[in-house]
């Protein structure tokens, strides 16, 4: 349950991070240009970090608690639709 958790909250962090950091770059380009200098090139932002896999669980409580928490990660934006099926299906068939 814990490594889901800091899976999610590693996924977010680097999701902000790289917003923060295309918005800076983006008003530093816009200074630039005001000021009648070129733009640098584009840094590429870092890939996105998949949930690392869970060793599977037998307790259906817990079973429970991961699938409410792989769709808060799916309704944030954080898991895309194929990578939450193919958890789902890791945790329902644990």
């Amino acid at each position: 349950m814990g490594i889901l958790k800091t899976a999610a909250t590693v996924a977010v962090a680097s999701s902000v991070h790289g917003r923060i950091q295309r918005r800076q770059q983006q008003r530093w380009a816009a200074q630039d240009q005001s000021a009648g200098l070129a733009p640098p090139p584009a840094a590429q932002p870092p890939p996105e970090a998949a949930p690392p896999p869970q060793a599977p669980s037998t307790d259906m409580s817990e079973r429970l608690a991961q699938l409410a928490q792989l769709s808060d990660l799916k309704n944030a934006g954080v898991l895309t639709d194929a990578e939450f099926d193919q958890q789902k299906a890791r945790i329902l068939n644990a």
